[in-house]
């Protein structure tokens, strides 16, 4: 699975150009706001939005940013992952 990285976005397409898993979040301030998940269907249970929630917050540590999580799954993926609480 190859995630494709914009600024204040990473997602996936199948190959016939179809979303079929994405992350956002805005950036102000210094701060990315991870406001939305999505995996389709056919993809739950695989542990896709995890990867996407990782691949976002190694971006923005990279680009010394802070996070704030509003979306439900990005809440509860930073409770389980307490090793990036100094992100928040």
């Amino acid at each position: 699975m190859e995630f494709i990285h914009e600024t204040d976005r990473i997602y996936v397409t199948d190959g016939e150009g179809n979303l079929i898993a994405e992350i956002t979040f805005p950036i102000s301030d210094g701060v990315a706001e991870i406001n939305h998940t999505f995996v389709d269907a056919s993809l739950r249970g695989q542990g896709i939005a995890g990867k996407l929630v990782l691949e976002a917050v190694q971006q923005l540590k990279k680009e010394g940013l802070k996070v704030t999580p509003t979306c439900s799954y990005a809440v509860k993926w930073f409770s389980e992952h307490t090793e990036y609480a100094d992100m928040l």
